[in-house]
């Protein structure tokens, strides 16, 4: 069985998604960053960069640290076929996360 036959068709690696979706300038920053625990797919703590991800799956990401903390909830539509310019990494989710208490709706398009 050939190592990665199916990556790219089924699913992809974690770290390598992340890059492409630009959430991170390097796949190593990618890597780091689900080591660290600041990742969960579909509610499940992940610190393995080689986790598979699906589309469909929900990504939930702890970015920038506790004092300036972001967490963004994002719905897998895609695999990344390449890294991109970000309205192609844009593609890749559907950003589920609710706004602030007391922020303005979102324009609509």
């Amino acid at each position: 069985m050939a190592a990665g036959g199916d990556e790219d068709r089924d699913w992809q690696r974690l770290d390598k998604w992340l890059w492409c979706a630009r959430v991170a300038k390097t796949r190593a920053d990618c890597s780091r960053l689900v080591a660290r625990g600041a990742v969960r797919l579909n509610r499940q703590p992940v610190d393995k960069p080689h986790a598979k991800l699906r589309p469909g799956d929900v990504m939930t990401l702890a970015l920038g640290g506790p004092e300036r903390g972001s967490v963004r909830v994002w719905r897998i539509l895609a695999l990344a076929g390449r890294r991109g310019p970000a309205p192609e990494a844009r593609a890749l989710y559907e950003d589920l996360t609710e706004p602030p208490p007391g922020a303005p709706p979102p324009a609509a398009p």
